[in-house]
């Protein structure tokens, strides 16, 4: 399977109209001028731009394995809003996030997903394992699950707490073949028995080639960092190389998916 540069639409945010709080890092709910509303992940919140990197990388590996995850835009913001919020801690926050930033489309009417009610076939589950494995997400647990119930359907959010590595940056070659331990606390890991067969099925589909394809999507202002000498082309060049390497050494983090499913069964 070969995929294209993902096709993100551009939007202007037209209006500001509740925060999340109970997200850290004060996501909001926002109407576009394409007629449609938006949760927002704001480019000056605590993890910055590498959370809105981690979100778009995150989204479209989970569009190649055929899981639901709402549209993604870029968000454009004018620094007028700022201007106009009183509340002082979302005041700093859009001041600071001035410019492009990623909207993930609104699920109206959507329930967080509760593992003791809902149900979720063991192939979804054990792809949801595989790929938060693959991407060291440690933000999908009972208590803060970022699955949705949308018309009886599962939905994915919120993949800005992944591939961490890069957060720290200098050592990420290090982490490439590390086991995710921290898949004990995943909400789905009882349901995911079928992850070998996932990587079997679906890995050819996570090719260098595809991987590059998504990383073009991301904007190159989210990529510079002041004080980091590399050029966009070049970060993005390393979550490839993160990506790539860590996929080829799957069993590691298979083999720890399947230690901790008989430590919780």
């Amino acid at each position: 399977m070969k995929i294209e540069k993902p096709e993100i639409r551009e939007v202007n945010i037209i209006r500001y109209i509740q925060p999340f709080r109970e997200g850290g890092s004060l996501p909001a709910l926002v109407d576009a001028d394409d007629g449609f509303s938006y949760v927002i992940k704001f480019r000056g919140a605590g993890q910055g731009k590498k959370a809105l990197v981690a979100e778009l990388i995150g989204g479209e590996l989970a569009r190649l394995l055929g899981l639901r995850m709402p549209e993604m835009v870029f968000a454009e913001l004018d620094e007028s809003f700022a201007r106009t919020e009183p509340d002082e801690e979302i005041q700093d926050l859009l001041r600071f996030s001035v410019g492009k930033n990623l909207g993930v489309h609104f699920l109206n009417g959507a329930i967080t997903f509760d593992a003791h009610v809902d149900t979720v076939d063991e192939l979804e589950a054990s792809k949801i394992v595989w790929l938060d494995s693959l991407l060291m997400n440690v933000d999908r647990t009972a208590r803060n699950t970022n699955l949705l119930i949308w018309h009886n359907e599962l939905w994915l959010i919120d993949h800005g707490a992944a591939l961490y590595f890069h957060h720290t940056w200098d050592n990420w070659q290090e982490q490439v073949g590390k086991p995710f331990v921290q898949i004990k606390d995943h909400v789905l890991l009882e349901k995911a028995s079928r992850v070998r067969e996932v990587d079997q099925t679906y890995r050819s589909y996570f090719s260098e080639e595809n991987i590059r394809q998504i990383l073009a999507a991301v904007p190159d202002e989210w990529l510079i960092e002041a004080g980091r000498d590399l050029s966009a082309d070049e970060v993005r060049a390393v979550y490839v190389e993160f990506l790539s390497r860590r996929i080829q050494q799957s069993d590691v983090f298979i083999k720890q998916i399947e230690h901790e499913r008989k430590n919780r069964i």
